[in-house]
């Protein structure tokens, strides 16, 4: 009889170890403070949506403290320092060229359509251009559209932005603000609340979302809504491509369900829900007036070189880069219209 029991608890540790052995535990890479919507909303219901796709098979942990800075989290992935890393490809300057086609002045109003928009060209024509060599990519995904905050100006004029100094983070906007005559001051949204207070910046470039998370509403005093926004933010989710090939195929396809479309879709929302969020908070504080007829055929006219500029550095990657243009803004039309039709 005790053998029998001997016999069976043995099996059963065996079991439990072989359990145990089969689980995979990712880690999540994390810059952002854990209550950023974009973690809050995003990363961390990913992490959970995995765990409950794969039956616990396969979990994910988000780390307590930074690796590093925003810049480095790609090449965490990479190499492996994470599992799982998320950012900005316009912190690494230079090499990201197709993320272009999402971050064009513009494309649309609501994060949701520009993202799964995004997705879909960049499955269909960005993927190919080879540019995420080490990883699985997650997901990409902008954030809501770009607009134009001041200290004071006259936010009529079409030369509103001339000599203004504008906070820009990375990617197209650094040029977009130049060409618009602004003076661009760069430095992390980490950052902004600093550079306005102390008056390195008088204005800033940010999603409506950001100005309020970023606690910038009592700097600010006017706002100027770009229809399709004055430029888009693009983002990324990487798994270690090691990392991923050591899944089951079964795992993968699992994971594949939870991300790509679907989390351009989570992101989305959560950006237009932020960001409705942050028009809300402005209201009585910061005086939002959209853009006139005037500033926004100059603008048209001012940036349509650099949208062209942009448009061929994506077909320098080998990436038919007006097409995919054309495609991203008739996804989003698409991605609008189904949108509006599951109201």
């Amino acid at each position: 009889m005790n053998m029998r029991l001997g016999l069976t608890s043995l099996g059963l540790l065996l079991a439990g170890t072989a359990i145990a052995q089969a689980n995979t535990v990712l880690t999540v890479a994390n810059w952002l403070p854990p209550a950023h919507p974009l973690v809050s909303e995003v990363i961390k219901p990913l992490t959970e949506e995995i765990a409950k796709a794969t039956n616990g098979e396969v979990t994910a942990n988000i780390l307590p403290a930074p690796l590093g800075p925003p810049a480095a989290h790609f090449d965490f992935a990479v190499n492996g320092v994470a599992d799982i890393t998320f950012g900005v490809q316009g912190y690494n300057a230079g090499r990201f060229k197709t993320t272009n086609i999402a971050e064009l002045p513009f494309l649309g109003d609501s994060a949701e359509a520009n993202s799964v928009a995004y997705w879909r060209v960049f499955k269909d024509k960005l993927e190919a251009a080879g540019e995420y060599k080490g990883v699985h990519v997650l997901g990409v995904f902008t954030h809501g559209p770009g607009e134009i905050f001041l200290k004071e100006g006259d936010a009529g004029a079409t030369d509103v932005l001339k000599g203004q100094k504008m906070r820009v983070g990375g990617g197209i906007i650094n040029e977009v603000a130049n060409k618009l005559g602004a003076v661009s001051v760069e430095g992390p949204s980490s950052k902004s609340y600093e550079l306005l207070n102390q008056g390195v910046a008088d204005g800033i470039f940010f999603p409506y979302e950001s100005v309020n998370f970023f606690k910038l509403i009592p700097q600010l005093s006017e706002g100027i809504s770009v229809p399709g926004g004055l430029y888009n933010t693009s983002f990324y989710v990487v798994m270690n491509e090691k990392k991923w090939e050591s899944l089951t195929p079964e795992q993968q396809k699992e994971i594949d369900s939870v991300t790509g479309e679907a989390l351009a879709r989570m992101a989305g929302k959560m950006w237009d829900r932020a960001d409705a969020q942050g028009i809300e908070a402005m209201k009585g504080k910061i005086d939002v007036t959209p853009a006139t007829k005037e500033q926004m055929a100059a603008w048209h006219e001012a940036l349509q070189p650099i949208i062209d500029a942009k448009i061929a550095e994506v077909s320098s990657t080998g990436v038919d880069g007006q097409a995919a243009y054309d495609e991203m803004k008739a996804q989003i039309e698409t991605v609008s219209a189904e949108m509006k039709a599951a109201q």
